[in-house]
C-alpha cells in the first residue's frame, strides 16, 4: 500500500489516517508514505515534516516515509524529479492510499503507474475544497478511483450531493485507541497539580487548530462568559496555533483572565488533558465531519458540548449536548456538562467499542482487500484439451 499525504501537519484527519496506517501494518500489510511537501506553514506556525507526531509514529514503526522537493503553494507543474519519484512510489504498490482529495493533483498526471486509488474524505464540505473536488471527480472519470472512504455520513451525504456517484462511497466512522483514551485519576491529578488548577475546579477543554472553521471567536466569547459565571472554572485550549505566538489570537484574547484560560499548543499527550477535563468543547460552523476531538475526549471521560455540525450531534448522542452558535448558550450547556457529568459516566463507558480502533481498521482492511482482489488477474485456466 501507498499512502500520499498533502503533507505533515496538525490535525484530526492526519491523526486517523496515519493510525490506520499502523493499524494495518500492525496486521501485516506493507506501507509506503508519499508526502507532496516536506514543510506547511499553517495556523500561524511553520511545520516540518521531520518534527510532525504523526511522522515519528510511522518511522518508529518501519514505515518509510519520503516527501517531494516542493514548496507549499508552489503553482509550478510537478517536475520531472517529481513524478520520477513517485512514479516509483506507485509501482510498488498494489493499492494507493490518498489522505483527502488534495493529493490527487498529483496521482492524476499521466504517465503514472496505473493503480486503483481509494480516497479517504474526512470533511463536509466538499464545495469548500476549491480544486480538491474537481481533481477527485477527474479521478473518478479517469477509472482510477476505486473507493471514497467517509469518516461520517454527513461526509458521504456532502459528496454525494456534489456529484459523486454513491456506489463508491463507504463509510467508516473515526475510531481511537481506547487503550490510550481512557478516563485516568492520576492522570487527571498529575496535569491539574501541573498547572494550578485545583481538583474540584470545572475545566473545559477545547482542542482544535487556529482555523476559520472552528470558530475560535464564539469559543472565546463562550469561555468569557462562562468564565464569569463560574470563578472557580479553567479553560484550556489545545492545537496549533492556540499559544502566545499566535497575535491574531492574542488580539482576540483581549483582556480574558490569563490565569483561568490556559494556552497550550500542540500536545502530544491529549489523553492526559482530556482525562483532566470535564467537558470537551467544539464551537466549529462548517466543515466538520466525525470531530476526532469528541471521541477522544468522551473516551476519556469529559462531556462533550458541541455546535449541530457534520455528524457531531450523532457522536454526542446520550453522551453530550448540543447546542446552537450562541455564547450564552454554549456557556449554560458547559455548566450543565460538568454538573451531569457523574450521571453520563455509565452511558460515555457503555459507547466504548462502538469508538475502538479496531473497529475502524478492520474495516479499512476488509475494503482494501477486497479492491485488490478485484484489481489482481486471475490466472488463465488452460485450454480444453
Amino acid at each position: 500500500m501507498l499512502s500520499v499525504y498533502e503533507g505533515f501537519f496538525s490535525g484530526g484527519a492526519r491523526i486517523v489516517h496515519t493510525d490506520v496506517v499502523l493499524g494495518l501494518v500492525e496486521g501485516g500489510q506493507r506501507h509506503q508514505v508519499l508526502s507532496v511537501h516536506a514543510e506547511m506553514y499553517r495556523e500561524a506556525t511553520r511545520q516540518r515534516m521531520a518534527d510532525d507526531a504523526c511522522h515519528r509514529a510511522l518511522t518508529s514503526a518501519g514505515v518509510v516515509v519520503s516527501a517531494l522537493d516542493r514548496r507549499q503553494g508552489d503553482p509550478a507543474a510537478f517536475t520531472g524529479p517529481d513524478l520520477a519519484e513517485t512514479a516509483r512510489a506507485m509501482a510498488a504498490a498494489d493499492v494507493i492510499l490518498s489522505l483527502k482529495e488534495q493529493p490527487l493533483a498529483l496521482l492524476n498526471q499521466s504517465g503514472l503507474p496505473r493503480r486503483p486509488v481509494v480516497v479517504c474524505l474526512h470533511r463536509s464540505d466538499p464545495e469548500n475544497q476549491g480544486e480538491a473536488l474537481d481533481a477527485l471527480k477527474a479521478a473518478i472519470a479517469d477509472g482510477t478511483v476505486a473507493a471514497a472512504v467517509c469518516c461520517a455520513e454527513s461526509t458521504r451525504a456532502a459528496y454525494r450531493a456534489a456529484g459523486i456517484p454513491a456506489e463508491l462511497l463507504h463509510v467508516i466512522p473515526n475510531g481511537v485507541d481506547l487503550l490510550r483514551f481512557r478516563p485516568d485519576p492520576a492522570r487527571r491529578s498529575a496535569f491539574r497539580a501541573a498547572t494550578g488548577i485545583p481538583a474540584s475546579a470545572p475545566v473545559v477543554v477545547l482542542a482544535a487548530r487556529y482555523d476559520a472553521m472552528k470558530n475560535v471567536p464564539l469559543f472565546l466569547r463562550a469561555a468569557a462568559e462562562w468564565l464569569r459565571r463560574e470563578p472557580e472554572g479553567h479553560v484550556l485550549m489545545c492545537g496549533t496555533g492556540m499559544t502566545p505566538a499566535n497575535p491574531d489570537l492574542v488580539a482576540r484574547l483581549g483582556a480574558a483572565d490569563g490565569t483561568r484560560l490556559h494556552l497550550l499548543g500542540v500536545r502530544r499527550d491529549m489523553e492526559t488533558v482530556y482525562a483532566a477535563a470535564d467537558v470537551v468543547a467544539l464551537t466549529s460552523a462548517w466543515g466538520e465531519a466525525a470531530p476526532l476531538c469528541l471521541i477522544e475526549g468522551m473516551m476519556c471521560g469529559a462531556v462533550p458540548v458541541t455546535t449541530d455540525v457534520g455528524d457531531s450531534a450523532a457522536i454526542v448522542a446520550g453522551h453530550g449536548f448540543v447546542t446552537p452558535p450562541d455564547p450564552t448558550a454554549i456557556a449554560a450547556a458547559w455548566t450543565r456538562a460538568v454538573t451531569a457529568r457523574p450521571d453520563l459516566a455509565g452511558a460515555l463507558s457503555a459507547s466504548r467499542e462502538r469508538f475502538s480502533r479496531t473497529r475502524m481498521i478492520a474495516s479499512y482492511a476488509a475494503l482494501l482487500d477486497g479492491i485488490h482482489t478485484a484489481a489482481t488477474p486471475r490466472p488463465s485456466l488452460p485450454e480444453p484439451l
